[in-house]
């Protein structure tokens, strides 16, 4: 019975994170199919629509998404392929939390600046 441990935490919010990335694609692939209606077609409105500012926030969201779940993903295939990796599960999962900060740190620094001022 799941007691709220790191186990379940990790599902869940690989969970969270696969459905979002899923959505994200979807509206991307919409969004690049509005191309082909030329250059007086929707594309251009759709752009302008991304880039105020709830939707830099939710690419930040995004590309923090996409660390977690890369990397918990790849603690998963240790766990299921290794003998002694459900042992260390615990472990693993810091060390994904550990490596998704040191990775977003870098990322916020570079990035949130840009949101702020516009440029993306």
């Amino acid at each position: 019975m799941y007691r709220g441990r790191e186990g379940q935490w990790a599902f869940v919010l690989h969970r969270i994170t696969g459905v979002a990335l899923a959505l994200y694609l979807l509206l991307h692939v919409f969004d690049i199919g509005l191309v082909m209606y030329g250059p007086k077609g929707p594309f251009n409105a759709f752009l302008a629509f991304y880039h105020q500012w709830p939707f830099r926030i939710g690419l930040v969201l995004v590309m923090a998404a996409v660390v977690y779940h890369g990397l918990n993903g790849l603690r998963i295939i240790l766990m299921d392929f290794t003998s002694w990796g459900v042992r260390y599960q615990r472990s693993l999962w810091y060390g994904v939390l550990t490596l998704t900060t040191g990775i977003g740190i870098p990322i916020l620094i570079k990035v949130v600046p840009e949101i702020l001022a516009g440029k993306v």
